[in-house]
């Protein structure tokens, strides 16, 4: 099995991830994911469970509802990821996100509760990334109708969990509670 996971091809993942990886530094994906997994917690430290149901602004999602989101993205690019490894031929389908989170009730469970979920969730991912071999990360699937390597599910996925890191440091977190 590969010790680290390799940056892709532009390439490799499609073009409406190309600003999300941008923002992603080199080095180490997997060490990157492993301290996203301690900074997000960090982040949620003093938090409660009422500011967590507080937006930034009008018909924008709450903490908990963006932290729903990055769970459910976890798992839905985490599936791609496994599909696309054992050489799956069928085209893996997009998802409204939207709609999830309107229809996750995250508002209505406990910080806690979302922030165990996540790391779980993020753990079994990164387990089955480390068991992946070379030519398992090279393999290529079709995802929402796009072609995209295993490795480029990967770092995706790192670099779409920046990106909400940033919101929520941004635009949630900086503001006056």
């Amino acid at each position: 099995m590969p010790t680290t996971i390799n940056r892709p091809a532009p390439d490799e993942y499609p073009d409406y991830y190309h600003g999300y990886m941008d923002l992603l530094p080199e080095g180490d994906v997997l060490f990157l994911m492993e301290k996203q997994t301690a900074d997000l917690r960090h982040m949620f430290k003093n938090i409660s469970d009422t500011r967590a149901e507080e937006t930034y602004a009008e018909g924008k999602w709450t903490m908990k509802e963006l932290l729903q989101h990055m769970i459910d993205s976890e798992r839905i690019f985490g599936y791609r990821a496994l599909c696309i490894s054992r050489a799956e031929e069928a085209s893996l389908p997009g998802w409204d996100e939207n709609r999830y989170v309107n229809n996750s009730l995250a508002n209505i469970r406990p910080l806690t509760n979302l922030l165990e979920e996540y790391e779980l969730v993020k753990r079994s991912n990164m387990a089955m990334f480390k068991s992946f071999t070379a030519e398992m990360l090279s393999t290529e699937g079709i995802a929402n109708g796009r072609r995209i390597t295993v490795r480029g599910l990967v770092h995706v996925m790192a670099a779409h969990e920046l990106h909400h890191m940033r919101i929520l440091e941004e635009r949630y977190l900086r503001r006056k509670s």
